[in-house]
């Protein structure tokens, strides 16, 4: 791998970690204020709308200043957003801050390393980046967990911080010696992000108006879905995040039904699936290069057949040998179409520019999933419904994108082109 890219890694994956802790501090944060249950979700909601609204201009913000001073800059701002928290400052216009600094901080990190690392490469250093992704998300869960304890509130050190800061605060909030921890992991990612050496790849940016510039996203985004290559992978990573978005909250669901464990016992075995993450992006890592990349499209078919498989399992012990295997498939073929999409997004329009795009369309896809899984809980279907319609509705979209390549290679084969 080139000189700084585990810098970028290790960078990305303190960021993501602080993120995820935010978030279990935030959640503490407004019962502490008295708001009722129904506002934590609004705190996803918040951190994500940015990625769609700020997509027409976060891609060419990326590709107009170097990208290790971005994603530096961005995680200062992170620091801001957890200062503000502390500071009395509602938790949604924190997180939401914190939310608009990712989303420029994704095309600079993504982007930096479709730039640097050879195509060759490309599909490895993907697997180490979701692997990064996902070991952060469980331990930012994890670590937000610890910083919201009883045992930590109640100790000597977290007293004597919160008399501390009385001098300066009105009201210090319990969490704050959580909140400054969090600050200072996003401190540390941005000192790594600024050791690492600067690149050389530079591109003729001309900022234009605001609508303008939307118009520029607009056509960018039907240019790279156009694209047989960049469309298919677009289709596939989009379909991936909204799906494991949703993913999510079934297996909560499923879980507390099912298998009647509590809320926390259920979370563990969100941990069954990213485990399961990690071992099939690991081994995409090693086995699969960018060229044989639409190979694994199979691979994602058998991901939607595997999940109603849950509502034939009643012992943890299976139901944590499906779920990891239900992970290791995701993992396995998400990763070589994520290097597939970035290798032709670049190609195509350039690398703050395509990673923006893919952005947007798998956090549209997010909000819109979740949104129709909300509205189907609301009306109260059976959770062995919903597992097998979101289960074959996934295994049925990826058989027919790859039915559409393969229609598309015969055209080729018979020279008459396929759009």
């Amino acid at each position: 791998m080139p000189t700084g890219f585990y810098l970028v890694i290790a960078s990305q994956f303190l960021s993501a970690l602080a993120d995820n802790a935010l978030l279990i501090v935030a959640m503490a944060r407004m019962q502490e204020i008295g708001l009722s249950g129904w506002w934590a979700p609004l705190l996803k909601l918040s951190f994500t709308l940015s990625y769609v609204v700020f997509a027409p201009w976060v891609g060419t913000l990326a590709d107009a200043v170097p990208k290790e001073r971005l994603m530096a800059w961005m995680n200062g701002l992170k620091v801001v957003g957890a200062m503000l928290m502390l500071w009395g400052a509602h938790p949604l216009l924190a997180y939401g801050l914190v939310g608009l600094a990712a989303a420029a901080y994704a095309p600079a990190k993504y982007g930096i390393v479709t730039e640097r690392v050879p195509a060759s490469r490309l599909v490895a250093a993907n697997g180490w980046i979701e692997v990064s992704i996902v070991c952060a998300v469980l331990l930012g869960a994890v670590t937000g967990g610890a910083l919201i304890s009883p045992q930590l509130a109640a100790s000597s050190l977290a007293t004597e911080v919160r008399q501390l800061a009385a001098l300066v605060l009105a009201q210090p909030t319990a969490w704050l010696p959580g909140l400054l921890v969090i600050s200072a992991l996003y401190a540390v990612a941005a000192l790594l992000n600024l050791g690492i050496p600067p690149g050389d790849r530079r591109y003729a940016i001309t900022w234009e108006g605001p609508l303008r510039m939307v118009g520029q996203f607009r056509a960018a985004n039907i240019e790279l879905w156009r694209d047989r290559d960049g469309g298919l992978s677009l289709a596939v990573t989009t379909l991936f995040w909204g799906a494991g978005a949703t993913l999510q909250f079934i297996v909560l669901d499923w879980a507390q039904r099912a298998l009647q464990l509590g809320l926390d016992q259920a979370a563990y075995l969100q941990g069954a699936v990213a485990v399961g993450v990690v071992v099939g992006a690991a081994l995409a890592g090693r086995w699969v290069r960018l060229q044989h990349a639409k190979r694994v499209l199979l691979i994602g078919v058998a991901m939607g057949l595997l999940t109603p498989c849950m509502t034939q399992v009643h012992s943890l012990t299976w139901a944590i040998a499906l779920l990891v295997l239900i992970g290791a498939s995701a993992g396995f073929f998400v990763v070589p179409m994520n290097a597939l999409l970035q290798d032709r997004g670049c190609r195509i329009l350039s690398a703050g520019r395509s990673i923006a795009v893919q952005g947007f369309n798998e956090n549209l896809s997010v909000l819109a999933m979740l949104s129709i899984y909300a509205a189907l809980l609301a009306l109260e279907l059976p959770i062995g419904w919903l597992i097998w319609g979101f289960g074959l509705l996934v295994a049925g979209i990826m058989g027919l994108l790859m039915a559409h390549d393969r229609r598309c290679d015969a055209l080729a084969v018979r020279a008459a082109g396929c759009p």
